[in-house]
């Protein structure tokens, strides 16, 4: 009776819930790394890599190398058993100010940029069919960005099971297209199609000192393997099923990458790959004839999941971020129904509506960069470090040290390589991330707002607590 009544009265308590099974985990994780890009331009790779048979070489070894990281997080992500991904992480190993810089990166600059670009490339290729062969308008297309992430970050306020099922349907559907690429790929390929593949590895448009330019293109498309580690604390079993998820999800992704390269360069010749602005429509176009319109229709699904999987799975950075006193405490408050994160995901949308609104926002992503490898690289250095001054914590998972030792070096070569050949975009990106050091000294650390704003400051948050119906977890989850 006893144990019937605390069952009842844990049910009423307000928290997230560990509602992210094994199969919810992967297709989130699947369904966040397919983006656009696999479909959109893959002739970044081909172009700096400087033939077919390097350019597959490379795509093969960007898995590898997403790989050691991924498995890298998945030993802290079981360690520290704790939500929020590259910012507790940072948080337990390096210390509070990269954290914090990491934190104030991903929201003034990472996130709104990646989800703006996501949306719009997913508004064009919804609609892009109904105005075939005029031109698309660009306010059409915001328009249905903008209607695209307010229906997203609803759903995800509503409930965190409609939006892990939303999810899976997504993935379900970019394996689809990946699928209907694959497929005429082989087939052409089994028939003898084999002429584009005549001397795949010609030097003659080689150049090593942009190889590692290729590599930045691939493993940018790889990009998500993380977020499984954000939401750590609404996964079933952790333990066991983080590990498991990187592994299935990132063995999946690389081998539909290659054979989607090969099927590719099967119907399509590498110059005609460089001149295309979507590869996965110059190849519907040549295997689907008048068909090719449902490709476009599918890319603008897989946008649609990744930006799903991506709010799902940000939204829980900041969150915990606030949990731990490097944010305001309402954005670690959860609606008291519908047990989820609503101020942390409502955040997201001002700057995201802003940066949907300038359209033009490509040299923003050039920006981010910087930050992005620089601190997935402390990442895993960090992870070296408390392996060292912990060694007899409790390890569920435990990767042999070789694996973030690569994974350092590959991303302190990325970012020494992007300080070389964009020097100026890298530093933009570099003094926006930095200008989060007065913040974090004069109102986290030093905690020296003025009474006079603070005062207002409180009264706000109080009002706005009162409105969207929040309160503080009540259930431990870590």
């Amino acid at each position: 009776m006893g144990t019937s009544q605390e069952t009842l009265e844990d049910d009423e308590k307000v928290y997230l819930r560990r509602k992210i099974t094994l199969t919810r985990a992967i297709t989130l994780t699947v369904g966040t790394i397919i983006g656009s890009g696999i479909f959109i331009s893959p002739k970044g790779v081909l172009k700096n890599s400087g033939n077919v048979g390097l350019s597959l070489i490379v795509w093969g070894a960007c898995g590898v190398l997403s790989m050691c990281g991924a498995l890298s997080y998945a030993d802290l992500g079981t360690t520290l058993k704790k939500s929020g991904g590259h910012y507790i992480f940072l948080l337990e190993t390096l210390g509070p100010v990269p954290a914090f810089l990491r934190l104030w990166a991903e929201f003034v600059m990472i996130r709104p940029a990646n989800i703006a670009m996501v949306c719009l490339a997913f508004g064009q290729y919804l609609i892009e069919p109904l105005f075939v062969p005029c031109h698309t308008p660009a306010l059409v297309v915001k328009l249905i960005s903008a209607i695209g992430i307010a229906f997203l970050i609803a759903l995800n306020c509503w409930s965190v099971s409609w939006s892990a099922n939303l999810q899976t349907v997504f993935t379900v559907l970019k394996l689809v297209a990946i699928v209907l690429i694959i497929v005429p790929g082989m087939m052409a390929l089994g028939a003898g199609h084999t002429d584009n593949f005549q001397d795949v590895f010609d030097t003659s448009s080689l150049a090593l000192d942009k190889l590692p330019l290729a590599f930045y293109s691939g493993m940018f498309a790889f990009g998500g393997w993380f977020y499984v580690t954000f939401v750590t604390e609404v996964i079933v079993n952790p333990e066991r099923n983080i590990p498991i998820t990187v592994i299935v999800s990132l063995v999946i992704v690389t081998v539909c990458y290659l054979l989607t390269n090969v099927a590719y360069y099967t119907i399509l010749t590498a110059s005609e790959v460089l001149t295309s602005e979507a590869v996965a429509m110059s190849f519907a176009e040549r295997t689907l004839k008048q068909g090719s319109w449902v490709i476009s229709i599918l890319v603008a699904m897989s946008c649609f999941g990744a930006l799903n999987g991506g709010i799902f799975a940000s939204s829980r950075m900041l969150f915990v971020a606030s949990r731990e006193g490097h944010w305001p405490p309402l954005f670690s408050m959860i609606h008291i129904r519908r047990h989820t994160p609503l101020p942390a995901l409502l955040l997201m949308m001002p700057l995201v509506f802003l940066m949907i609104g300038i359209g033009d926002i490509y040299g923003l992503l050039n920006f981010y960069s910087f930050s992005r490898w620089l601190f997935m690289g402390l990442v895993t250095i960090g992870l070296i470090l408390h392996r060292r001054k912990y060694p007899e914590l409790p390890r569920p998972f435990k990767v042999p040290l070789i694996f973030p030792i690569v994974f350092s070096t590959m991303c302190l070569f990325i970012v020494s390589m992007s300080l070389y050949s964009d020097p100026v975009n890298t530093g933009i990106g570099c003094f926006i991330t930095l200008t989060g050091l007065p913040v974090y000294y004069l109102i986290v650390h030093k905690q020296r707002l003025p009474q006079r704003c603070r005062v207002p400051f409180n009264l706000l948050m109080l009002k706005l607590q009162v409105l969207l119906e929040v309160i503080p977890q009540e259930v431990k989850t870590y």
